[in-house]
């Protein structure tokens, strides 16, 4: 398999008046093309700034990124953000999605501010990613009128829209509630058995062995890294759960 993501001795150094903070210390890891990896850490373990190296959003102190065989890491401004645009999907907690624009143009964004034009029709390019999540029939609704987890299925639809070379989710269920998290964590377990390859920053370990290997961060560390040999099935977690709330209710 081809390394999608290639991390090097990055380290990452903030000044907070006359004190060094160092949020990342020598991190190093690939990723593989295809795989699902979960980055876990408490609050502080540099887990959320490493997540910013991987987006093209932050530059590294010191140390390289390779993102499908592109050295970001000596990139202006400009060249990283055609990166983001062009190789990165990003799903967020909180959807970030245009409130009086439609799913279906929500999903077009990405492609209206590629100026290389590299999708010849951005409509056509949406539909296909809402229909992909489920949502073909919510095209032309507003996110007022979609539930949470719509709400974030078209927010998925929009970071796939590009094709890009991974997904980059950054607490992607923060806002859901658990049955409508396992519904996007099935999503996701089925894209990424189509061949996306997902990186995803969870605190929550339940959700974290939903992925096929766990990086645990702690104080700017790469602490550990576990390979899940047997992954949980979101699908078969969602039906239980939905059997179990059926069954309460008819007690």
């Amino acid at each position: 398999m081809s390394t999608v993501i290639e991390v090097r001795q990055l380290s990452k150094t903030y000044q907070v008046g006359d004190i060094e903070v160092q949020a990342l210390r020598k991190v190093e890891f690939s990723v593989a093309a295809g795989e699902f990896t979960a980055i876990m850490g408490a609050s502080g373990s540099g887990k959320s700034t490493l997540m910013n190296m991987l987006g093209c959003l932050d530059q590294p102190t010191s140390g390289e990124y390779l993102l499908d065989g592109v050295n970001v890491s000596t990139l202006t401004s400009d060249e990283r953000a055609d990166i983001r645009n062009q190789k990165i999907g990003f799903v967020f907690q909180g959807f970030n999605l245009l409130p009086r624009t439609t799913a279906l143009e929500n999903v077009e964004l990405p492609l209206i501010y590629d100026r290389y034009h590299r999708i010849q029709n951005p409509q056509s390019a949406a539909r296909e990613a809402l229909e992909r999540v489920g949502l073909g029939d919510r095209m032309h609704h507003i996110p007022t009128q979609l539930s949470g987890g719509q709400q974030q299925r078209v927010a998925i639809a929009r970071a796939l829209v590009n094709q890009p070379a991974i997904l980059l989710a950054d607490e992607p269920t923060g806002n859901l509630d658990s049955k409508t998290s396992m519904e996007i964590f099935s999503l996701f377990q089925q894209l990424n058995d189509e061949g996306l390859t997902i990186v995803m920053v969870t605190h929550e370990r339940d959700f974290a062995t939903y992925a096929k290997r766990i990086l645990e961060m702690r104080d700017g560390v790469l602490h550990k890294d576990t390979l899940i040999k047997k992954r949980r099935d979101a699908a078969e977690d969602l039906k239980m759960l939905i059997d179990r709330q059926q069954q309460e209710e008819e007690q």
